[in-house]
């Protein structure tokens, strides 16, 4: 199978920093792209950055000035640093990867982390 596993959500004070990790494991052939959604309360699942194995990055406008994704595709494992935090980032953060598995590797699938929470207060 196929796991992502998410660390380092958590609480901080408006214009903070926050550095979260997530690493694919498992039965992977290949990853094509990973990236970051979030979800705040009461409002849709939206993207915050995507970055593929060949360094490529898109960003949502709201945060491109402010985050940074990046990755380490020997690990399959992709980071997201997070500065000058505002109450308005306040969200679940999803991790997501699209890749293919060793079993069927000419598929190609869609797997997300558990979501791990970012709680910013002014």
């Amino acid at each position: 199978q196929v796991q992502l596993v998410e660390s380092g959500g958590g609480s901080v004070q408006a214009g903070g920093s926050l550095r979260l990790s997530c690493a694919a494991s498992g039965n992977i052939f290949s990853i094509y792209t990973m990236g970051w959604y979030r979800q705040a309360p009461g409002k849709q699942r939206e993207l915050v950055a995507t970055i593929t194995s060949a360094g490529s990055t898109t960003y949502a406008d709201s945060v491109k000035d402010r985050f940074t994704i990046s990755s380490d595709n020997a690990k399959n494992t992709v980071y997201l640093e997070m500065n000058g935090l505002k109450p308005e980032d306040t969200a679940v953060y999803y991790c997501n990867a699209r890749l293919n598995t060793r079993s069927v590797p000419y598929k190609i699938g869609d797997y997300w982390g558990q979501g791990t929470q970012v709680i910013v207060s002014s």
